[in-house]
């Protein structure tokens, strides 16, 4: 993988947007494998259906590549990409809420890892359980900044928000999360803190 969640241009990544911008397919598809698992899991997170969080990925990635010529590509592009899946996400969301009610769904299943974490598979899903209670914004703020690894900067691109606001949803997110685990995951208190 070229990047790691960091603000830092990768030379590798840039390299392959000027050559996709070109019509090299392979250097899309490249991309496109690189950041695929960030674009489902984002919608996932906001739409709560695999198979909705797919059709976003999918237009996602086509939109960014019809958009190709109007990225700069002095700044990163994963947050760039998410930004235009979260859009698509709640653009989605607006769409299915007026046809069909508010869609309630499961965030993605408890079995998911949490990276850079030493917890035990148990603990992992106690933490998942605990991250879901919690509204979509504090829910939205707290997976890009710890399970995709964003620096705050990137966070604040692809959520379109000011980065002083990442600061206060992230520590009005933690500030809930951590009434949450004393509240209801008093085991997992001890674990983390």
């Amino acid at each position: 993988m070229a990047r790691s969640g960091t603000s830092e241009i990768v030379p590798e990544e840039a390299n392959l947007i000027r050559q996709a911008r070109r019509g090299d397919a392979a250097a899309w598809e490249l991309l496109v494998r690189q950041h695929q698992a960030a674009v489902f899991r984002l919608g996932y997170l906001l739409l709560r259906s695999p198979a909705e969080a797919e059709d976003v990925a999918q237009e996602a990635f086509v939109r960014a590549f019809v958009s190709l010529d109007r990225f700069d590509e002095e700044r990163p592009f994963q947050p760039w990409l998410l930004q235009i899946t979260r859009n698509l996400a709640k653009n989605r969301l607006r769409s299915l809420s007026r046809y069909w009610g508010m869609v309630k769904r499961w965030w993605w299943e408890a079995d998911t890892a949490v990276t850079a974490t030493s917890l035990s598979q148990n603990e992992s899903a106690q933490l998942w359980q605990a991250v879901q209670r919690l509204r979509p914004h504090a829910q939205e703020v707290i997976y890009l900044r710890y399970f995709l690894e964003l620096s705050e900067a990137e966070t604040a691109v692809a959520l379109n928000v000011p980065s002083g606001t990442v600061k206060s949803r992230l520590h009005r997110a933690l500030q809930q999360l951590k009434l949450v685990i004393e509240l209801d995951f008093v085991e997992l208190k001890e674990v983390i803190g």
